[in-house]
């Protein structure tokens, strides 16, 4: 049971894939995350450090301080490409539906994921609608025993 589609390589905001998983349709769109902090304030040791007990440290041996420019340039760009709006932090949030009809809007969600981050293909993106999947599927199958419970109920009156 998983997502055999995947999130493009770039991706945006209201992007969807979709799967069947007994008898359920499952969709994980994607969400701008509407938290305005910078990566560096979301992270603790996002800035490479060459201090021990400071998050972000490099670690010690030979070439520490090649690595700790390499680590910098790396965080500076992915703040200026941030700052563009090349990348955001986005939510990914499964709904759930039946026979066309919506179980949960909102069945399951993972917010603070990178999108369109430096270097990556979204691959991620899609991993964290496969995890969250049985969850989505839980809360499909709580709903429909839930509208079930309600019909019956009005049935037996």
């Amino acid at each position: 049971m998983s997502f055999a589609e995947r999130f493009d390589t770039y991706a945006c905001e209201g992007d969807t894939i979709t799967c069947e998983v007994d008898g359920f349709s499952v969709t994980a769109r994607i969400v701008a995350d509407d938290c305005p902090d910078a990566p560096d304030q979301r992270q603790d040791g996002f800035w490479p450090s060459l201090y021990k007990d400071a998050p972000g440290f490099i670690g010690p041996g030979n070439g520490f301080r090649k690595r700790f420019a390499e680590a910098q340039e790396k965080a500076e760009a992915v703040m200026e490409a941030w700052r563009k709006g090349e990348w955001f932090y986005c939510g990914i949030v499964l709904s759930v539906e039946r026979d066309g009809i919506e179980l949960d809007r909102h069945a399951a969600s993972l917010w603070g994921v990178e999108c369109n981050y430096p270097g990556s293909d979204n691959s991620y993106l899609t991993t964290v609608a496969n995890e969250l999947l049985p969850e989505a599927l839980d809360a499909a199958k709580a709903a429909t025993a839930r509208f079930t419970e309600t019909v019956t109920g009005w049935a037996a009156t």
